[in-house]
């Protein structure tokens, strides 16, 4: 099937989309939790509704406020009052909106991923509220990625200030999301298992999208509902690893690890914890979409780190040219989750690692063809919630059109790349990605397409 350039760009944008629709966080949950007669479904499990007095449903991250609106369509306006349901969820600014019972509100800025003194507030009356619930009581988290910055708590002895100075640190640094959580984790009362430590209800659900590679359930949003297998000893060698633990301004934070205890406290109440939605969901819902447009694709969902975001870049571009040059599959759909070496700050630009990404990519197909970089291939990648670095992006994408672009007005790839100004060279070619809040989280998605009959003929 030859398939024009313009083809190209709209087999793209459906196919990411695709598998960003397949991890709606409202429908998940709708498709989670279900009334059975006198029952309720929460993924894997049953409740009898006769045994629970009151629901409170609590919880955070980027999914949050569709998870909660999908919670309260599924469970229904008559048993939310039976049941006398409340909640109280923390969120990003932009997605704040009303809903039946269930309150959101605003834990962080738009774009702003680093804990705020509203989260700290937020996060705090969570505390309160499952601590004052009762045997007879149900609790049900809702969790997402973003939830590590959303849901703070301090312990003491640890300012807002020295959490927001670390995670500022580390992440400039180049440490990965793990790392990040091995530190938070023990710096916070509601990380690593606190808030089900601080739950009095007879029973703990947690639902959970996942945004970390290979889903291990004490990382993501930090793991509140989950015990915590890294010790203090694990944050203070992170801090090791990055030059953090001999900087004065983080010598209180290294006195309170030292002074941890080594045996945690762990919960009264019986816990389940449910992975509902992840990164494999998103790529192989894009896979059925390209099958559906009539490519042959391949697909990879990474379960663990990937590292720097121009290395992952360059090897999708390779991997773009050798499905346009050779026979093979012609659609490519990857997911993870890259990292990003920050330039300097007096010269750094504006982007986020999917725009890097996509910018490494670029700049390896002008390498192999200067003349024409992208003829035949057109190459997207983009966060899953949205959201691109400090960005109103949620990545970035290019192809022929693109490129062509991009050389009558002199943009050099190398220059954007060094700076991390990926942004500022997507923008005038409008190759930016831009979606507003999804409402969930699952990590990146990345889509390549070529069309290969197209090069055969010509060679």
């Amino acid at each position: 099937m030859k398939r024009t350039a313009a083809q190209l760009q709209t087999d793209l944008l459906a196919i990411w989309r695709a598998g960003v629709d397949a991890v709606n966080s409202e429908r998940l949950l709708r498709d989670n939790v279900e009334l059975i007669g006198d029952y309720l479904r929460l993924a894997d499990i049953e409740l009898d509704l006769s045994a629970i007095d009151r629901i409170l449903v609590v919880g955070a991250g980027k999914a949050g406020a569709g998870m909660a609106a999908g919670l309260e369509l599924a469970l229904g306006e008559d048993l939310m009052q039976a049941k006398r349901l409340r909640g109280l969820l923390s969120v990003p600014a932009d997605c704040v909106r009303p809903l039946s019972r269930i309150e959101l509100r605003g834990g962080r800025p738009a774009a702003v991923n680093s804990p705020t003194a509203a989260g700290v507030q937020i996060t705090s009356e969570i505390l309160d509220r499952v601590s004052n619930l009762r045997e007879r009581d149900l609790c049900i988290a809702l969790i997402s990625g973003g939830g590590s910055a959303l849901l703070t708590a301090p312990v003491a002895g640890i300012t807002l200030a020295d959490k927001q100075a670390i995670t500022q640190y580390l992440s400039s640094a180049g440490a990965d999301i793990v790392q990040l959580n091995t530190v938070r984790k023990q710096l916070s009362r509601v990380k690593g298992n606190g808030l089900a430590v601080a739950c009095n209800a007879g029973q703990l659900v947690s639902l959970i999208i996942s945004d970390v590679l290979g889903d291990p359930l004490d990382i993501i949003a930090s793991g509140p509902t989950i015990p915590n297998p890294s010790t203090a000893a694990d944050a203070l060698q992170v801090l090791q690893d990055f030059g953090a633990s001999d900087l004065p301004q983080f010598a209180s934070i290294v006195a309170v690890l030292k002074s941890q205890q080594p045996a945690a406290p762990q919960p009264t109440c019986v816990v389940h914890n449910f992975v509902i939605g992840n990164n494999a969901v998103a790529v192989d819902a894009a896979g059925i979409e390209a099958e559906r447009r009539g490519y042959s694709h391949a697909m990879t969902s990474a379960r663990q780190s990937e590292g720097q975001a121009e290395a992952v870049g360059r090897h999708l571009a390779e991997m773009a040219l050798r499905m346009r040059d050779a026979k093979g599959p012609d659609c490519l759909i990857t997911g993870g989750e890259p990292v990003v070496q920050l330039a300097a700050e007096a010269e750094r630009g504006l982007g986020g690692r999917n725009q890097q990404l996509t910018l490494a990519a670029y700049q390896r197909l002008c390498e192999a063809s200067p003349a024409q970089p992208m003829d035949g291939i057109a190459i997207l990648s983009g966060g899953t919630d949205g959201e691109d670095g400090p960005t109103d992006a949620a990545g970035a994408w290019i192809d022929a059109a693109g490129a062509k672009q991009a050389n009558n007005r002199q943009l050099a790839a190398n220059d954007y790349l060094r700076r991390n100004d990926a942004y500022h060279f997507f923008e005038p070619l409008d190759r930016l990605l831009k979606t507003g809040p999804t409402h969930t989280n699952v990590c990146d998605l990345r889509v390549a397409v070529v069309d290969r009959i197209e090069t055969e003929s010509r060679t």
